[in-house]
């Protein structure tokens, strides 16, 4: 099958598949960072003395870079090379794992952190368009995201597991000293496997620098705005000022994308009724579903007492039901279309989370919870493939980039901001309680979280019946005229 990119050669099939390896990887580096720092968050809070009020600033840090950065990461892709960005954003990973790791003070690692979103704001669309402009649209792209999605999936669930048996065994600083080697890596593998950017000088496209400006300050504070007003409150004078700021920049950058001749954001995209829906896709899924890890390590290590190593291997369940859901996540949505696709396993994650919800309870076991846990990760894994197959659909080659950095806005901003609310329901009328009784009112709190979940997938629900409906994708090598009528 010919590659998505008008006139390109398709390189050699062992090509593409090295192609398609070295990509999941680099997913699953970046999907690992968001959740590997949960199990270690104790012992980075007593290891450089964080307070409990900025330990959050661990993951919000990264989740705030990255949000705020995904678009200008994703239009310079299309701009600039994908290779080269690709490359680029491995980089400022293996760099700021190496500062993350021998941070002494939490002012150095909440920086290193805030690089590390940056390299993923960078990387992600960079990855994710790669995929979609060197596999046709259909069945070929929809296995390509089936892989993608499971080491993205995977990945989170993963980080936990990794997160706690690389801190039990060597401490919290670790975490991020492995990830030097497999950027670094990743990176110069990347110079032999991916194809050499093609030279976009004489296309007359021209970097938006106005936009990408407003665009990336917009951004950045309006998710500060969001993780940090549950804790702050929302009515403090930091929150309003830097939600007013944010909107009036918001505001400055819409106008000068409509009025300009190469935009950064093109808003004519958003006409694209299946991008759109899959970036509210997206965002409600990583609010809800992108959360579950933070509390699985809660339960395990506030409720069951579970160590760091322990809390680890305890993810190996859900690790397996995403990895399962991701691989079939392709298949099904060739067979059955996107949308039917997520809608099932949406209604699956939603019953396997009404089911962890109902085993929450401080006297509960891993035993009780884990029929629950397995059936809402395979529903996840499921979800996280389709959920980019149906956005991608119907956007141009050229255009990929800046699709996969809404599309990822939309994921990095959910991750944040449903994460901050979540803790929010979660830790209500904590304060004071110490013991048995901190214990018991965590165990409430983390049940809590989970009927909040169950709600924001009930809406996901809802707001997939808004992609384009159309037939499944033949199982068989679609002809030319397939990719261009493929339908969700």
């Amino acid at each position: 099958m010919s590659p998505a990119v008008a006139g390109a050669e398709a390189p050699p099939r062992r090509r593409l598949g090295l192609i398609l390896a070295l990509l999941a990887f680099a997913q699953c580096i970046y999907a690992i960072d968001y959740s590997i720092v949960f199990v270690a968050l104790p012992e980075i809070r007593t290891g450089i003395g964080f307070s409990a009020q900025t330990l959050q600033w661990v993951v919000s840090a990264y989740a705030v870079a990255f949000g705020g950065f995904l678009l200008l990461g994703g239009r310079a892709a299309d701009l600039f090379g994908r290779r080269r960005m690709f490359t680029f954003g491995l980089f400022l990973y293996a760099v700021s794992s190496l500062a993350g790791g021998l941070a002494g003070d939490p002012t150095t690692l909440i920086v290193a952190r805030a690089v590390q979103g940056i390299g993923g704001a960078f990387l992600a669309p960079a990855t994710l368009s790669l995929v979609t402009t060197t596999f046709a649209e259909g069945p070929e792209r929809n296995r390509a995201l089936a892989i993608w999605g499971g080491a993205g999936g995977s990945g989170m669930i993963l980080g936990s597991l990794l997160g706690g048996v690389l801190t039990g065994a060597f401490g919290w600083a670790s975490i991020f000293f492995a990830n030097v080697p497999l950027a670094g890596g990743a990176m110069l593998l990347a110079f032999a496997i991916i194809p050499k950017d093609t030279e976009l000088g004489s296309s007359g496209r021209k970097f938006d620098l106005p936009g990408a400006l407003t665009a990336t300050v917009g951004s950045t504070l309006l998710v500060f705005t969001l993780v940090q007003g549950p804790e702050s409150g929302w009515t403090s004078p930091t929150i309003l000022i830097s939600a007013a700021i944010a909107i009036a920049v918001l505001a400055v950058f819409l106008t000068i994308e409509g009025r300009g001749r190469d935009p950064l954001l093109p808003l004519r995209l958003f006409r694209n009724r299946n991008l759109s829906t899959g970036t509210v896709v997206t965002f409600i899924f990583m609010g809800t579903f992108g959360a579950l890890p933070y509390f699985f390590t809660v339960y395990f290590q506030s409720v069951f007492g579970y160590s760091a190593t322990k809390s680890g291997i305890a993810f190996l369940l859900p690790c397996v039901g995403v990895l399962i859901g991701n691989l079939s996540g392709g298949r099904l949505a060739t067979r059955f279309g996107v949308r039917a696709t997520l809608t099932g396993a949406l209604l699956l994650g939603l019953v396997g989370t009404v089911a962890f919800a109902l085993s929450v309870s401080a006297n509960g076991s891993y035993l009780s919870m884990a029929p629950g846990v397995l059936i809402l990760s395979l529903g996840q894994g499921t979800i996280f493939t389709a959920m980019y197959a149906a956005a991608t659909t119907g956007v141009a080659a050229e255009e990929q980039g800046i699709a996969s950095g809404v599309a990822s806005t939309g994921q990095q901003v959910g991750a944040a901001v449903g994460l901050a609310v979540l803790v929010a329901v979660a830790n209500s009328g904590h304060d004071g309680l110490a013991g048995e009784a901190l214990r018991v009112a965590t165990a409430d709190g983390v049940r809590s979280a989970m009927w909040a979940t169950v709600a924001g997938i009930a809406l996901i629900v809802l707001v997939v019946f808004n992609f384009r409906r159309g037939p499944a994708a033949p199982a068989a090598e679609p002809t030319k005229q397939d990719d261009v009528t493929y339908a969700v």
